[in-house]
């Protein structure tokens, strides 16, 4: 028997310790979900979350997340450290690089157009940023000013001197507006274009300059809410292409050529050639023929150049008058042929219309009535940008009605009002260039509309064709193929967000590839923002890793327990031959 002072010993009943271990988890969970800042009860994460966005000092920037996944531990194999190429690659561009075009033969610009290195050419590396590199100026500034580091060639500077297309003032360049054929400036020039097309009221707003220089056509018509796709190839005019994008205006390294131009059929509502050197009436009008693929009915082509005006200019382009006489016929037989109908013709100046039901070459949609406009027809922008797409609105897109292309739309409002969250600077004049490297319906882009940024919607090659619905939104994108590189000079995008393409990619490329890729097109303090699965993201944590990027993962919008997460980074700044970083 025990005695009074030391009663037996009782058995815990089963009962009783399943309720303990029961609480306890309770409590966990309840803890966790108030942890994530979702829980109505958390007057702390609800406090926060207010300071967050009245806060106006960006200084202040928190990239910490409030929780994470856990990451690989020091006993796993470290990142692999990635080296930085030779100075020499600074301005590498892996598919237009000239000892690997002038293989290819000049007939059509084949040799201008993309040719990339096979797997084993690839570079590993780190492409460096030039010696002095600043960030941008912001906008409008960028559109008038470049840093000379950025972009240290002088060639357009001198060749181009009297036409105005930019001008070299001790460190900077300077972009005053001018162009060949517009000597009074850009904004001259597009005057007199507004006079016979609708660009004041919204009518218009893709456009595709073919040709483009330095792509003032395209930064002067973005303070009238036109958005320009601008294209130029790499060739002598050294560094055109980079000159628009350092500047902040949309383009891409490519030529009219051999094969079709990267843009769904439809797309554009404005298209020109100023100076362009297009061969127009060659080929079986070939190169005309594509412009009307991807100019929308109703939509308007520019020409300003030879040979337009030719009685003026036969001497200074050094040409017979017979020869450009016979030249502009041809031209316009074809417009005649592709049922363009000429709108204009003063100066260097000609303007045509596609017509909006008439088909004649590039076939239309079909459609129920002499009145109905082939593909639909669009609201003005802005309107234009939340309207139900024509493509989607008639079934086009596989998978896709009305009802989940809105709830798209709905949800990346939600998404881009956490990135803002977590990164104050966007939607500031700090990120100018964008590109969304999966862009789906282009809800991002659409949700982050604004003057200061534009986007560049990218729709993978091996994802669903959902560009045209892109371009009926009113903003513009391109087809690519990521196992290749970008069409683009390195460091010309301030911000890159990818939704799902690791998963996309993770059985096709080399997710390293990817990865290096970005950084190559990424500015010095860039930022990157991925949302996939978490799988995907801790291999892609552990590449970006030994990357000089500064990496981070975020839960998901719904809770901690979503198999998707929310990558962060930022680019390290780092110059050629800097051993600081190493």
């Amino acid at each position: 028997m025990g005695s009074k002072n030391n009663p037996p010993h009782r058995r815990r009943s089963p009962l009783s310790i399943i309720i303990v271990f029961g609480l306890c988890c309770f409590f966990y969970l309840l803890g966790t979900w108030q942890k994530s800042g979702f829980g109505k009860g958390d007057s702390i994460a609800m406090d926060i979350t207010k300071k967050t966005e009245c806060e106006e000092d960006v200084s202040t920037l928190d990239f910490n997340p409030h929780h994470s996944i856990a990451i690989p531990d020091s006993s796993k194999p470290k990142s692999k450290m990635f080296k930085p190429c030779d100075v020499k690659y600074t301005d590498y561009t892996p598919c237009h690089e000239q000892d690997r075009a002038m293989r290819f033969p000049r007939e059509n610009m084949v040799y201008r157009e993309r040719h990339c290195p096979p797997q084993e050419e690839k570079l590993k590396c780190l492409i460096p940023a030039p010696k002095g590199y600043s960030t941008p100026f912001p906008w409008p500034k960028g559109r008038d000013y470049v840093h000379y580091a950025n972009v240290p060639y002088k060639h357009l500077a001198v060749e181009k001197s009297n036409q105005h297309w930019v001008e070299f003032q001790g460190n900077v360049f300077k972009f005053p507006g001018g162009g060949t054929m517009f000597p009074q400036g850009a904004d001259a020039y597009i005057d007199e274009l507004a006079s016979v097309i609708p660009i004041k009221d919204g009518s218009v707003r893709t456009a595709l300059d073919t040709g483009c220089g330095v792509a003032s056509w395209g930064a002067y018509l973005m303070k009238r809410n036109v958005l320009a796709m601008s294209f130029a190839p790499r060739d002598n005019h050294e560094a055109q292409v980079q000159f628009a994008l350092e500047r902040g205006v949309p383009a891409i390294v490519g030529v009219l050529g051999s094969i079709k131009l990267p843009f769904p059929s439809r797309s554009f509502d404005m298209a020109q050639c100023s100076r362009c050197l297009i061969p127009w009436s060659e080929n079986n009008g070939k190169y005309l023929m594509e412009v009307d693929r991807v100019l929308r009915p109703g939509g308007f082509w520019i020409l300003s150049g030879p040979p337009i005006n030719w009685k003026t200019y036969y001497q200074t382009w050094k040409r017979t008058k017979e020869d450009l006489k016979a030249e502009q016929r041809k031209i316009e037989k074809l417009a005649e042929s592709l049922c363009w109908e000429k709108k204009y013709e003063k100066g260097d100046i000609a303007i045509w219309r596609k017509k909006e039901m008439e088909t004649c070459v590039t076939p239309y949609p079909k459609v129920k009535n002499a009145n109905e406009v082939a593909g639909g027809e669009l609201k003005k922008f802005p309107a234009r940008l939340q309207a139900v797409p024509p493509r989607v609105s008639k079934g086009l897109i596989p998978d896709i009605s009305v009802e989940s292309y809105q709830e798209d739309s709905k949800l990346w409002k939600t998404y881009v009002g956490t990135y803002k969250r977590a990164n104050r600077l966007i939607g500031t004049s700090r990120y100018r260039n964008i590109m969304d490297m999966n862009a789906g319906l282009g809800g991002f882009a659409a949700a982050l509309d604004s003057n200061k940024l534009w986007v560049m919607n990218v729709v993978p090659t091996i994802a669903p064709n959902t560009l045209g619905v892109v371009y009926e939104r009113g903003l513009i994108g391109i087809y690519h193929d990521w196992c290749e590189g970008f069409s683009t000079y390195p460091r010309t995008y301030d911000l890159i967000h990818g939704n799902g393409l690791f998963s996309l990619y993770e059985n096709t490329c080399d997710l390293e590839d990817i990865l290096l890729e970005m950084d190559r097109i990424l500015r010095p303090e860039g930022a990157v923002i991925l949302r996939d699965e978490v799988d995907v993201l801790t291999k892609v944590m552990k590449i970006a890793g030994g990357m000089r990027w500064d990496v981070k993962l975020l839960d998901h919008e719904e809770g901690p327990f979503v198999p998707k997460k929310i990558f962060v980074a930022s680019k390290q700044y780092w110059v050629g031959n800097d051993t600081s970083n190493e």
